[in-house]
């Protein structure tokens, strides 16, 4: 296998000395550079052709949302962010320039490299932890939506595009994005674990997806 290059972008000397330090020891990875905002992140890559960059939202000179979307439109590597705990609405509109998903900053180093090596796969992840709190957010959301199979409103309006849709299977899409486990699922919509599975499963091939987490992304930004 080769190696998965990685450009660290975050002003925290902190974050980016452990993350390289974390990186640099595995033989599956290759640290191109470091960046202390999003414009020298850029500049690294414009050199060294990375696959995956790890991309602080609130930087100095550009932030990483303004760079995501940068490094989305001129295809220089796929974005993982980093987050914290209370930059939500930041990290929906860093998904929305293009991210492949986002991590959150208290990792382990194994959870740091196998979330890399997802985005380098070509898998959108997303943090569980999170996840529930950007469906909680955007249920509540109403009014000038987009519709959803039927005529009914996408309580979301993310962009996701229900055409083809049966009303159940927009359920099991709603359920996954809520974080839900297949068993919860199958509890609120009074069908069988097995059942869901299927759906699910279904749904993936439907949309090219392949996995959950990437579902959950692209129901809630419009973006796979």
């Amino acid at each position: 296998m080769e190696k998965i290059k990685v450009i660290i972008a975050d002003d925290s000397d902190f974050v980016r000395d452990g993350m390289k330090i974390i990186l640099d020891v595995d033989d599956d990875f290759e640290v191109l550079g470091s960046a202390a905002n999003g414009r020298e992140a850029i500049e690294i890559a414009e050199k060294e052709k990375p696959d995956v960059f790890l991309m602080d939202i609130q930087m100095p000179e550009m932030d990483g949302i303004e760079a995501t979307k940068y490094i989305v439109e001129h295809e220089l590597g796929k974005v993982l962010i980093l987050t914290t705990f209370d930059d939500d609405e930041l990290v929906k509109q860093a998904l929305k320039s293009g991210a492949k998903g986002y991590l959150i900053k208290n990792h382990t180093p194994d959870h740091l490299k196998q979330m890399i090596k997802s985005v380098y796969n070509g898998t959108g992840v997303m943090e569980e932890s999170i996840l529930e709190t950007l469906a909680r957010q955007d249920g509540g959301m109403s009014g000038g939506q987009q519709t959803a199979g039927g005529g009914k409103p996408d309580p979301y309006g993310s962009g996701f595009n229900a055409e083809g849709y049966s009303e159940r299977e927009l359920d099991i899409v709603r359920a996954v994005a809520e974080g839900l486990s297949n068993k919860e699922i199958a509890a609120k919509l009074f069908i069988s674990e097995g059942t869901v599975k299927n759906y699910i499963t279904n749904i993936l091939s439907k949309e090219n997806l392949s996995h959950r987490t990437a579902l959950a992304v692209y129901y809630l930004t419009g973006r796979k």
